[in-house]
């Protein structure tokens, strides 16, 4: 199965995000691979995946994005 390439950015309640990245924390923790659906679509992210933390700083804005990357595999 071919996947289409996509970049979205997603927007969630406080609440919602919390209860997402506890479990991803969670998963990491026990190094189980990850489940989790963004704007429909199921992703799973497996346990070696790489994880970094970006800031980016502007004249007027501030952004911190987590970034979990891996390899698809054929």
């Amino acid at each position: 199965m071919v996947k289409k390439i996509r970049d979205i950015e997603k927007d969630y309640p406080k609440q919602q995000f919390i209860n997402k990245i506890r479990r991803l924390a969670d998963a990491l923790e026990s190094g189980k691979k990850f489940r989790i659906q963004i704007a429909g679509e199921k992703i799973t992210i497996p346990d070696n995946a790489i994880i970094n933390i970006e800031h980016e700083r502007s004249k007027n804005a501030e952004e911190i994005e987590f970034q979990l990357k891996w390899k698809n595999e054929k």
